[in-house]
């Protein structure tokens, strides 16, 4: 059962590592080609879009399944599974949890209410700066951590194979 959990936990680590690293060698290559009006439609598209079952089911089902496989791995001579999985756990936990709730999705919510059709050219210039490099920023934070967070836990699963 533990397996079949920490496999679980992997597919879904990797699944958001994945997400994110698109968003940062593609999608936010392809937005940073669009006009100020463009990029500030489509990213308010996109947001709204991302709010899905299918991706809050993998956000969230990696933050539970990360500290559960850690508890299910932990025993009192703390072997490697368990550091490697309570590591993963750290690095999702702050660079990908705290950085979206804290940083990304305030970011998100202050372009969801801005209105392009009534904002003159110079607001929508100002907003587009005021959010893309700090968005892109933040995204690559989360980009980082997640793929180190799947790292760890695929390495946690040849550990756990081989021992």
């Amino acid at each position: 059962m533990k397996t079949i959990i920490l496999i679980l936990t992997a597919i879904a680590t990797s699944l958001m590592a994945g997400l994110f690293y698109a968003w940062s060698y593609s999608i936010t290559l392809g937005l940073a080609r669009l006009s100020d009006i463009g990029y500030i439609s489509a990213m308010q598209a996109l947001n709204r879009a991302i709010l899905n079952p299918l991706f809050f089911i993998c956000f969230f089902g990696a933050a539970i399944l990360l500290p559960f496989s850690t508890y299910l791995y932990y025993t009192p001579a703390m072997q490697t599974q368990f550091w490697l999985l309570l590591a993963a756990v750290a690095c999702y936990i702050i660079g990908v949890m705290g950085v979206t709730i804290f940083g990304n999705v305030p970011l998100n919510e202050s372009l969801d209410t801005f209105n392009v059709s009534s904002a003159s050219i110079q607001e929508i210039s100002a907003k587009r700066i005021q959010f893309e490099g700090p968005w892109n920023n933040l995204n690559n934070i989360r980009t980082l951590s997640s793929v180190l967070a799947m790292i760890l836990v695929i390495i946690a699963c040849i550990v756990q194979k081989e021992g």
